[in-house]
């Protein structure tokens, strides 16, 4: 038999009833929204280059019959890491989606990613992150 013992904090509502709060008053409260999916994309493009550096996957051929994609999916992913650092870091830590759709999508990335010159990623980047996200994108 497990016993589990915590504390459980109690609050006193309309005529009296007693009901268990949501969460330990000290936690940090919990933001709403839902991490963007390139954020997503851009941390599984440098796990996938890491699987593959250490040699725990063969290739980007093996990665995409393990992660269930297509090969040029599995390129798209992986050409993420070929950002600057500094975009890099920025789509990490790109603010939650509240609603709707995600301001960056990977699409807009693939002009980037195309670019070998860093700096003119950066140009570019600064363009694409300031205007408003197509509708129409799919």
């Amino acid at each position: 038999m497990i016993k589990v013992r915590r504390k459980v904090h109690l609050l006193r509502r309309e005529h009296g009833r007693l009901v268990v709060a949501d969460a330990d008053p000290r936690a940090p409260a919990v933001q709403p929204g839902r991490i963007p999916r390139v954020s997503r994309l851009m941390a599984l493009a440098i796990y996938f280059d890491r699987l593959i550096r250490v040699g725990e996957v063969a290739d980007q051929s093996e990665l995409a019959r393990l992660a269930h994609v297509t090969q040029p999916r599995m390129t798209q992913i992986m050409n993420l890491n070929h950002l600057a650092p500094d975009i890099q870091e920025q789509l990490l830590f790109l603010p939650l989606t509240a609603s709707g759709r995600d301001r960056v999508h990977e699409r807009m990335l693939r002009a980037i990613v195309a670019e070998p010159d860093w700096a003119q990623q950066r140009r570019i980047w600064s363009t694409v992150r300031r205007r408003p996200s197509d509708v129409g994108d799919g």
